[in-house]
This record gives C-alpha cells, structure tokens and sequence, in this order.
C-alpha cells in the first residue's frame, strides 16, 4: 500500500509543515508514504490517481474516532488499494472534486488553518500504521 498526502496551496507555516513532513517520513517505515502539493493547473489529480482511493478533506465528510481511521487504513492495505488524502487550499475543493472522491472525511466541525489540518491528517496517518503495526507510539 502507498499512501500520498496532497494539498492545495503554498505551506504559509514551515514549522508545522516540517512537523507533518516529519510524520510522514516516520509512516514511511511501514509503506511508501509522499507528501506535496497539488498544481490541478499542471496535474489532473484523478487521472493521476485513477486507480487509488480518493479521500478528499471536506467540512461536509465523514467523521471518524482514531478506531474508525485505522480500519479504513487496514480495509485498503487488505484489498491492496493506494490511497490519496487530497486537502483543498484557501477556497475549498474545486468545483465538481467533490463528486469524484472515492470518499470525503473532516477532521473537526472546527475550522482549522490548512497547515494544522495537514499535521492532524498527517500525524493520524503515522498513529493509524502505528496502531496497525503494534508500535507503542498510540499507547
């Protein structure tokens, strides 16, 4: 399973995107994990990610506890899917990116700066495979 974390938009805030860069790089050890921003200009993300599971961040998403992230991360590496966590920029999702997405999550009803969203997201993708893998970094 590879797992890639996209986003819309210049990181405004190095410190937490080094932080979330950092979470990434330590998921690394289990799969092959990347972590960059998206030009949609320059690159057709779901042509790029035909075959991937596309979860796009969305206020409107899914919910899920750490317990519920987990199983979703264990479902894809069991039926051998890729997955791709696409976080809009400033204005959101493009128009009509909601409609193709495999699945939408939020990660709070609270509005957060897109950096700290990116450090959340990335931060429970290294817990999820620490979790999966029997690490002590959940306990």
């Amino acid at each position: 399973m590879k797992i890639h974390l996209r986003y819309l938009g210049k990181p405004r805030d190095r410190r937490l995107n080094q932080t979330a860069a950092e979470y990434i790089l330590r998921a690394g050890r289990w799969v092959c994990c990347e972590m960059r921003e998206l030009d949609p200009r320059r690159e057709d993300f779901f042509a790029r990610y035909a075959s991937w599971r596309k979860i796009l961040l969305d206020a409107a998403g899914q919910e899920l506890d750490t317990a519920g992230f987990v199983q979703l991360l264990r479902d894809s590496e069991f039926e051998g899917r890729d997955l791709v966590f696409l976080l809009g920029g400033a204005e959101g999702l493009p128009a009509g990116w909601r409609e193709r997405a495999d699945r939408l999550l939020s990660l709070s009803r609270l509005t957060m700066a897109h950096e700290l969203a990116r450090l959340v997201l990335a931060e429970q993708i290294y817990r999820g495979l620490a979790t999966l893998r029997g690490h002590p970094y959940p306990r």
